[in-house]
């Protein structure tokens, strides 16, 4: 199952949410879909979802129309919203059988056990949902939007508020679903990204700034330095390490170990060894550093820049 966007623009009055916004999710991937606040993540997708009409372009779920189609998309598609909005009153399994009912799923009392093992909700099962940790209602929320078997799953913040534990358990969950479903996640969180998502598209202000995997997401940073962690056997002039050709910048850290910042379109690390060899040292360790996600995605979305 393939989302394809093509062209969306959202207007709310006088605002501008989405602009001319496309790109598409292939059959099977794991989309990590990034943006500050604001940047118009929810309401693309309230938009894939049917739950809010573009001003302009389309939007087709497994070449169904979103707009035209939209119970049709609605029976292949999950979604877990960002306020995860559950029936704080009822139990699990009558929250479950209530929504299955909605969707006229057959062999019902068999796929509501089908999910709650899936979605690892068996400790909490004789409780209301109001009485359920964070953790547990998230577990419910993704529960109900797996309930109908949807190919397509779309997941606004779904770790939101949770504690580290948490996250990890929905996150593996998620991994778990992403390995037969197409998923479109939501999250500020980079190192679930890392963990879970095959390709990283970022919007900001409306727009979509990257989309790629995540080696090349990485390489997009706007300023061109480059971090060398090296450690020399013996002390070393850094005056003479500061005029090789690139180098920018040299901090000791502690010992012999020092982060060498250079310009990234030169490879510094044959000259490093040669002034080692030169002066009678030897290169205990050395690591090329490549800018983190969290560092690529202030880069590409900060204004100041």
């Amino acid at each position: 199952m393939s989302i394809t966007i093509q062209n969306i623009t959202k207007v709310f009055g006088k605002q501008k949410a989405l602009d001319n916004v496309s790109f598409d999710v292939k059959s099977g991937e794991i989309i990590g879909f990034l943006g500050p606040n604001g940047a118009g993540k929810t309401t693309l997708m309230k938009i894939i979802t049917g739950f809010i009409p573009p001003t302009e372009g389309d939007v087709f779920v497994n070449s169904l129309n979103v707009m035209q189609e939209p119970m049709a998309v609605r029976k292949i598609v999950g979604y877990l919203p960002e306020q995860n909005p559950l029936y704080q009153d009822m139990y699990i399994v009558e929250f479950l059988n209530f929504t299955a009912g909605i969707y006229k799923i057959k062999n019902r009392v068999e796929r509501i056990e089908e999910v709650i093992e899936l979605a690892g909700l068996e400790p909490e099962i004789n409780k209301k949902i109001g009485a359920l940790s964070k953790g547990y209602k998230q577990r419910v929320g993704l529960a109900q939007a797996i309930i109908h078997n949807p190919q397509v799953l779309i997941l606004d913040e779904p770790t939101s508020g949770l504690d580290p534990n948490q996250i990890i358990e929905i996150r593996n969950l998620i991994k778990k679903l992403g390995k037969e479903k197409t998923v479109l996640l939501s999250t500020h969180i980079m190192q679930e990204v890392e963990a879970i998502c095959d390709r990283i598209v970022i919007i900001n202000k409306g727009r979509i700034v990257a989309d790629d995997d995540k080696t090349a997401v990485h390489k997009m940073a706007k300023t061109k330095i480059g971090s060398l962690l090296i450690e020399f056997k013996e002390g070393i002039n850094t005056e003479r390490i500061q005029k090789l050709n690139g180098v920018k910048k040299v901090v000791r850290l502690e010992g012999n170990k020092f982060i060498i910042e250079f310009d990234s379109e030169i490879d510094i690390r044959q000259d490093v060894f040669n002034l080692a060899v030169q002066m009678n040292n030897t290169v205990l360790n050395l690591q090329l550093k490549e800018k983190s996600l969290e560092e690529v995605f202030s880069e590409l979305t900060n204004k100041n820049l």
